[in-house]
């Protein structure tokens, strides 16, 4: 019994040993991966954002929008009535905070806004839902109307641009606005989005 017992755990010992060395030859023959340093990583997602960008409006319509490319519609703002209501992610209205409703846009989006009409522009946070009147694509705090000089109209064409967007796992990716946005406000606007719980 002894010499089988010695036998059989030899044998195991060999076939461990070409195991391993089978192992071994196919890590050795397998082509280096290039790993990428977070400089280029950056430049990588920089690109993409570039290349949403280009790419042409996509159109409001139903449905939440996770695309990361620009729209173009109308923009109106809230009334003052509105001060300390409820809004779609559950905290309260603020008319003095940067913040947006959309229809399309994921709750907690960062979106730079720019009215077509003054050329002025706005860094948003997508918190509510809106706007409800057909045509309109965006709903803006007063601050931010102000900041976009659209007061005396009410209603201007905006062109929106999401600069960082929230994901399902909770962190962010980013969208066209991030191709123009300068670092530091990009780091902030995606703080802002991973801040916020992601939603419908």
């Amino acid at each position: 019994m002894r010499v089988g017992t010695i036998v059989v755990s030899v044998a195991l010992v060999i076939a461990s040993a070409g195991c391993q060395e089978r192992n071994q030859e196919a890590l050795s023959s397998r082509p280096n991966q290039p790993v990428q340093t977070a400089a280029q990583q950056t430049e990588t997602v920089n690109k993409q954002a570039e290349v949403l960008d280009q790419l042409p409006p996509v159109a409001a319509t139903a449905g939440i929008d996770r695309s990361g490319r620009k729209q173009v519609g109308k923009a109106s703002y809230y009334a003052g009535h509105f001060d300390g209501s409820k809004m779609a992610d559950g905290n309260r209205f603020k008319q003095n905070a940067d913040i947006a409703a959309s229809k399309t846009l994921p709750i907690g989006t960062t979106a730079k806004v720019t009215n077509v009409a003054t050329g002025k522009s706005a860094i948003v946070t997508v918190q509510d839902r809106g706007p409800h009147v057909r045509g309109r694509i965006l709903d803006v705090s007063p601050s931010v109307a102000k900041q976009l000089d659209m007061t005396h109209q009410g209603v201007d064409r905006v062109v929106v641009k999401p600069i960082a967007e929230p994901t399902p796992g909770g962190g962010a990716k980013l969208g066209a606005g991030a191709a123009e946005t300068p670092e530091p406000v990009l780091q902030q606007a995606i703080k802002t989005t991973e801040s916020l719980t992601p939603g419908q």
